[in-house]
């Protein structure tokens, strides 16, 4: 499950939907707007997407996850839009697995591919006023 969302991140709905009786491990990865960025102090970010594009490639990065760790039995993602002040949540993932080694690195990898593949942009805001589109 994917989604992409203008609303705060709570990461609750996104465990619910990965228990599981037979899953040992829970994983839990949330992505946070921090301070700093190359050196500079960061006021925030915002983040821009085409929703329905990136509803659907997030979904195809989910089950591509899922396909390359077999052992892993569910994923449950979610990546927000719009202006996000440092310590909010961009990104939350929960992945269960009987063991944790499958889910660490299923969260791991799709963490990355979310990041590098997802179609959304960050505009930085830095606390000197300068604004810069990143990926």
């Amino acid at each position: 499950m994917f989604s992409i969302t203008t609303q705060p991140i709570d990461p609750a709905p996104l465990i619910a939907a990965v228990e599981s009786p037979s899953s040992g491990a829970l994983v839990v990865f949330e992505g946070r707007v921090r301070n700093h960025h190359l050196g500079k102090d960061v006021i925030a970010l915002n983040y821009t997407s085409h929703p329905t594009l990136a509803q659907s490639e997030g979904q195809k990065l989910v089950d591509e996850t899922l396909a390359k760790f077999p052992d892993v039995e569910a994923i449950a993602a979610t990546h927000r839009t719009g202006y996000l002040e440092v310590g909010e949540k961009a990104v939350a993932i929960a992945v269960s697995s009987p063991h944790r080694p499958a889910a660490f690195a299923a969260c791991d990898y799709l963490a990355a591919q979310l990041k590098n593949r997802l179609p959304v942009w960050k505009e930085e805001h830095f606390a000197d006023g300068e604004v810069s589109w990143t990926k």
